[in-house]
């Protein structure tokens, strides 16, 4: 993949006997099916249940071991960073940094590119936005590597409303934009989940030469990424973890100069991210690890801290069929058998 730069966030696989655990095997196998196909994996992000029963422990060891496979793979790993080891409230900003430095310590010495997560914490401390400056001016400076800034809508988690210091987002738009001018040597790029597709672009317009957007627009990524005369958002998204396939023949096209011709076959999977991706969003993962279920690289339906629970039947029910109509899975009557064990 020549044209853009594409990271399929990647979920995990609990341990069927015990879903506080990890199946370290088909979780890593997982991630070795998305190098093959050429996309990059974004690892220890939301989609592999960060905040939602994945600890910082647990996630510390992914990153290591996602990490050393990407090493033995070639692929392309990006790890998420936050401040999710904090149990209880900080009540300074260096509470905060503190704890950002240790999770990007980890990333780093695993020698993968760092991904500087939204932090729930910084977002009940902060006051304005130049605590915002602050936090990120220090740990953007500490790195040995390009970061990529992570901006989480309230809707994939409601406790980061109000991220960059309000929840006007206009307001908060501008925030972020003057901490990417002041470290824009020191950042990669910037992941947009925000679900506002005119946003994105008015945003990624303004952003510093050099400087990538990569969408995280699960509802409108074919039309971001393909982009406009003014330029084209690469991509980091949850949705690609269930449609690597689809995306790696679609950016096939892409590669070839066929715009139309990526449109054409990235365009249809939309109903289905959407529906994964409906409200309440923060339930997605339930979604792409069913998906993962049916399309046979995992042998059970089961998510760390019994997250399977969070969408019902019907929801799912509906992923199969829209997953079915684009000719999804491999093996479709694997598929079939898995759905009708609901």
């Amino acid at each position: 993949m020549n044209s853009r730069v594409i990271f399929a966030a990647a979920h995990v696989v609990a341990d069927p006997d015990d879903n506080t655990k990890v199946d370290w095997d088909a979780t890593l196998a997982f991630r070795r099916h998305l190098w093959r196909l050429g996309l990059g994996v974004a690892e220890a992000m939301d989609t592999a249940q960060r905040g939602m029963g994945l600890n910082w422990a647990t996630a510390a060891e992914l990153i290591r071991r996602s990490a050393a496979d990407a090493a033995a793979e070639g692929g392309l790993i990006a790890c998420g960073a936050g401040t999710d080891q904090l149990t209880a409230p900080p009540s300074t900003l260096d509470e905060v940094i503190a704890a950002y430095t240790e999770q990007l310590s980890v990333v780093e010495a695993a020698g993968a590119q760092p991904i500087v997560m939204a932090s729930r914490q910084l977002t009940a401390l902060a006051r304005d936005a130049d605590d915002y400056h602050e936090v990120y001016g220090w740990l953007l400076g500490q790195l040995s590597d390009k970061a990529i800034l992570h901006w989480l809508g309230p809707m994939f988690d409601p406790a980061l409303a109000g991220y960059w210091g309000s929840e006007d987002l206009d307001k908060a738009t501008e925030t972020f934009l003057s901490v990417i001018e002041a470290n824009a040597e020191r950042i990669d790029g910037v992941k947009i989940s925000l679900l506002d597709a005119e946003r994105e672009i008015q945003l990624r317009r303004r952003l510093p030469q050099g400087v990538r957007c990569y969408t995280g627009d699960d509802f409108n990524y074919p039309r971001l990424i393909a982009g406009d005369e003014h330029g084209h958002s690469d991509a980091l998204l949850g949705i690609f973890d269930p449609l690597a396939m689809v995306a790696e023949r679609a950016m096939g096209r892409l590669d070839d100069g066929d715009t139309e011709g990526f449109l054409a076959r990235l365009e249809p999977t939309v109903p289905l991210a959407r529906h994964v991706f409906e409200t309440p969003t923060r339930f997605y993962k339930t979604g792409v690890v069913f998906l993962a279920w049916l399309g046979g690289h995992q042998d059970h339906f089961s998510m760390i801290g019994g997250l399977e629970t969070a969408r019902s039947r019907e929801h799912l029910v509906r992923c199969y069929e829209l997953a079915a109509e684009l000719d999804l899975f491999a093996d479709p009557e694997l598929a079939a058998s898995r759905v009708a064990l609901l």
